[in-house]
């Protein structure tokens, strides 16, 4: 196995920390992670969370930009100033910072969320609610629909 699949839901314990699901683990070591790097995600409360190739997809993206314009500014900004590295312990745990929590809301338990060649980590009830909504517009389109419209 070589993708983040799947999801799970983990406890964070007294110290903060979370395990990283054993699967996930398999696949970061299979991709030689020697570190993780999380980034806000832009338009969810979640964190999405991978190696370096991550960051890198991400700066050849800013590469492209005009270093003199706004946009530029802003990508960078958003990897490298919402980002953060997580550093997994000899136990396959990773620490819950407030940098992570106050974007995600995670109090009590972490939601591990399988995405191909990263992965996210969510509030357990936020990733619910999404997941319900993203499912609802793949039914839409399923059915010939668009958002808001109601099929024939």
């Amino acid at each position: 196995m070589d993708r983040f699949l799947s999801n799970t839901v983990s406890r964070i314990d007294a110290k903060g920390r979370v395990s990283v699901p054993a699967h996930f683990r398999a696949v970061v070591q299979k991709r030689g992670y020697s570190e993780l790097y999380g980034l806000r995600c832009l338009d969810q409360p979640a964190m999405d969370v991978g190696g370096l190739d991550l960051l890198d997809r991400y700066e050849q993206r800013i590469a492209l930009e005009d270093p003199f314009l706004q946009t530029a500014d802003d990508m960078s900004f958003f990897c490298h100033g919402d980002g953060t590295f997580l550093k997994l312990d000899q136990d396959g745990r990773i620490t819950m910072s407030d940098f992570i929590r106050g974007h995600t809301g995670i109090s009590a338990e972490v939601a591990f969320v399988g995405r191909g060649n990263f992965f996210q980590i969510w509030e357990p009830g936020q990733l619910a609610a999404y997941g319900a909504q993203a499912r609802a517009r793949l039914l839409q389109l399923r059915q010939g629909t668009k958002p808001g419209e109601r099929p024939e």
